[in-house]
């Protein structure tokens, strides 16, 4: 599911239910972070192929990549939510993100596109790691832009899923109303109903 708003934002959001026992891991495999980041539009069905294929070929190099992948999500997620409490981002998160920077970044060149300039890795080889670099490249971006100050965090139970809150009014509560908005409708209720309920109870006791 692509609530985020920016692809960093959706990586941090393949893991649900942190620090609950609602815990549920999306990307258990490289193969799942491969299908994954095709699904999220950053990388081309060949370059999976030609990925999956080589990690085939080299499955310990390819499980450091998803440590490597894991250890890249969940910096962003604790920067992404610092950033929704305006609090200053973990030193130890940042550094994460500093360090997948680098290497992505010694790997980038510079291309005519379209009267200007792209950066991009078209002409570098086929690496396990190349997964990580859209990744690496779109945290940069929201951490560069002005719109990292509309990073918020979903306050559903089980949730903590980031996104950016790209509405008009800055009004976004939810990653969406549909599940945690309508989850917490229900809970309200049922709250409600079980105070209600209680309290009947004790009137009656009084009689």
């Amino acid at each position: 599911m692509l609530i985020g708003g920016a692809p960093c934002l959706d990586f941090a959001n393949t893991s649900s239910g942190r620090g609950t026992t609602l815990l549920q891991e999306h990307l258990r495999s490289y193969d799942l972070l491969l299908t994954w980041s095709e699904h999220a539009g950053l990388i081309a069905r060949a370059e999976r192929r030609r990925l999956a294929r080589l990690a085939t070929q080299r499955p310990r190099a390819a499980a450091r990549v998803l440590r490597r992948a894991l250890a890249l999500r969940e910096a962003i997620h604790a920067i992404g939510a610092a950033l929704a409490r305006d609090a200053r981002p973990p030193a130890a998160a940042l550094a994460v993100v500093n360090c997948e920077f680098a290497t992505a970044m010694a790997q980038a060149r510079l291309r005519p596109a379209d009267g200007g300039f792209t950066l991009d890795w078209a002409a570098v080889p086929a690496a396990l790691d190349s997964v990580l670099r859209p990744l690496v490249r779109s945290a940069a971006e929201l951490l560069l832009a002005p719109l990292h100050a509309r990073v918020k965090q979903c306050p559903g139970h089980g949730c903590g899923w980031i996104f950016l809150d790209l509405t008009k009014n800055g009004n976004r509560r939810w990653c969406e109303m549909e599940v945690c908005g309508t989850r917490n409708k229900i809970r309200r209720y049922r709250e409600r109903r079980r105070k209600l309920n209680h309290g009947g109870s004790k009137k009656e006791d009084h009689r």
